[in-house]
């Protein structure tokens, strides 16, 4: 089966802020990036579409065309905890560095790990996978897509967030 993921546009939040769970606005920029990724998606036809619950995601799966898509909370981004809508310079959280050290396996303050978060992702993976679908479009977040790749085998765990996707990008595996 083949997986269009969508990564959501810009979000209006200063540079460097911790917002995994948070839902914030999306940048004033969405129309013109939402526009792109729409154009992007032109032509595909899915069989399912699922989303994360999360208003930046939800936003541009509406503007696609998928406002019915199936809201998912295993498509949420990593939980950040404590450090919510915190910038990382200001963070004074001393297991930072620990987690900045080992951020697969380390969970944030009273947050996740990526590992937990691959979890999920994989979780709602092998569940989709069993189904009998030809093509599936996934609106989600960054460490999603990059949970997704990792599972598909195009990422390694060294250097994972080299492989980020931009903003109202799309990747594509196979599962």
């Amino acid at each position: 089966m083949k997986v269009v993921l969508v990564r959501h546009t810009s979000v209006d939040v200063p540079k460097g802020t911790c917002y995994g769970w948070t839902d914030v606005p999306v940048a004033d920029t969405f129309d013109s990036e939402a526009a792109l990724t729409s154009k992007a998606l032109h032509g595909k036809t899915f069989d399912r579409v699922y989303c994360s619950p999360l208003s930046r995601s939800r936003k541009l799966a509406a503007a696609c065309g998928f406002s019915d898509s199936i809201i998912d909370e295993r498509l949420k981004e990593m939980n950040m905890g404590d450090w919510e809508m915190q910038r990382f310079e200001d963070i004074k959280d001393p297991n930072l560095q620990l987690w900045y050290d080992d951020y697969l396996n380390r969970p944030t303050t009273n947050g996740e790990s990526f590992r937990m978060l691959y979890a999920r992702v994989s979780d709602f993976l092998d569940e989709v996978r069993a189904c009998d679908y030809r093509r599936i479009a996934v609106f989600a977040h960054g460490g999603v897509l990059l949970c997704a790749g990792l599972y598909a085998g195009i990422y390694k765990e060294q250097n994972l967030f080299d492989n980020i996707t931009p903003y109202g990008g799309l990747m594509e595996i196979d599962v």
